[in-house]
């Protein structure tokens, strides 16, 4: 009797076991903690780290791997999370290139991606990724109605020679367009590139009313800088790519004035309290800054925090459905991810659909400058 007892106490054991082995929850996480984006990753990586240890009120495990802002690691990285961690989904990563990499590995295994840089995925691999930054041609009107607004006439842009720089351009071209404002020069350098002289003595022959930098983190200095040390006068913009502390410490005095487009989150405090992202928001900053200090606030970490709101929302829906570590779930947590709706995140509103895997509107961009080395919403 003791023995049936004591094998009916395993039995229940073993049974108590699986059930909560199986609802745990495995998140994969690629981010470019180093590299040249690596000033956009650490902030990401940091939180990560501040995270809830559940989602939907289940027990999840966070994988965090840095992918040295490298489009083969970050492949890497991604194979080894769905084939050996058995990830339900994959965040990342922080750089377009290695976003746009992952993606590859999302759709063969059929995970769910949500990534932390935009960028415009293949049509048939799209229905497999998510992407929590605004899109580059939400930015591009912004930018384009404040020049219209502010008598710039011609524009010239150097950006990125790679898709972050492409996709920016071709925004721009038609938010310029549509605004009667010319392109009058176009120029490209590389992320790591420590002159672009010759870019900017072309620049400066086209005597555009502004110019407009594609670039990102501190990378993103290096042309402003240069064309303000060969006597260019007129105005900058940049893209939301620029915002964290890195850019204004490196920039100095060279990025005072500098207008551009950025995700309400990073100037929360200045928000009407009739913004639905601005009590989100502040609620993200207040456990970032906690961790990390006044001022640390990143909006790329605050990519990784709408993420989190994302699978937040969606786990619930997909666990009617099936269980965490199947395929079956991974599918499951897709679809769910596909019907968020009306979800306040701190860059914005989320309205997910099965063409648009962004979901965000206007509300997703407030226009802002430099102002004696700290950033300043624009009325």
């Amino acid at each position: 009797m003791k023995v049936k007892k004591l094998a009916l106490g395993v039995v229940v054991a073993l049974a108590a076991l699986g059930g909560s082995a199986w609802a745990d929850i495995t998140i994969g996480v690629s981010v470019s903690a180093t590299g040249p984006a690596a000033s956009l990753g650490i902030p990401e990586k940091q939180t990560f780290a501040l995270l809830p240890p559940t989602l939907g009120g289940e027990k999840v495990r966070y994988i965090v791997l840095d992918d040295a802002t490298d489009t083969s690691t970050a492949v890497k990285n991604a194979r080894k999370l769905v084939s050996e961690d058995k990830v339900d989904a994959i965040i990342g990563s922080t750089a377009t290139p290695t976003s746009n990499a992952i993606l590859e590995v999302a759709f063969e295994s059929k995970t769910p991606q949500i990534a932390m840089a935009p960028f415009a995925p293949a049509p048939e691999k799209a229905p497999w990724v998510f992407i929590t930054p605004q899109n580059f041609n939400q930015m591009a009107i912004a930018i384009a109605a404040h020049m219209a607004a502010n008598n710039v006439k011609t524009v010239g842009f150097i950006g990125y020679a790679d898709a972050y720089g492409e996709l920016w351009l071709k925004a721009m071209q038609s938010a310029a367009e549509a605004k009667g404002i010319t392109l009058s020069a176009v120029e490209r350098y590389q992320r790591n590139d420590t002159s672009v002289a010759g870019q900017a003595l072309k620049l400066i022959a086209a005597k555009p009313d502004a110019i407009l930098i594609a670039g990102s983190g501190t990378p993103a200095v290096l042309p402003q800088s240069t064309l303000i040390e060969r006597g260019y006068k007129g105005k900058f913009y940049q893209t939301h790519g620029i915002a964290n502390r890195d850019f204004l410490r490196v920039g100095g005095k060279n990025v005072e004035g500098t207008i551009f487009p950025v995700g309400p989150m990073l100037l929360a405090e200045q928000l009407p309290d009739s913004h639905p992202s601005k009590k989100p928001a502040l609620e993200y900053i207040k456990a970032y800054e906690g961790a990390h200090g006044a001022n640390s606030r990143s909006t790329f970490g605050g990519h990784g925090w709408d993420a989190y709101l994302l699978l937040n929302r969606a786990v619930p829906e997909a666990l009617k459905k099936a269980k965490p570590g199947s395929a079956e779930f991974r599918l499951a947590l897709r679809d769910a991810l596909e019907n968020v709706t009306e979800l306040a995140a701190v860059h914005g509103v989320f309205n997910m659909s099965a063409k648009d895997h962004n979901g965000f509107d206007g509300r997703a961009a407030i226009m802002a400058t430099v102002e004696n080395g700290d950033w300043k919403l624009l009325k």
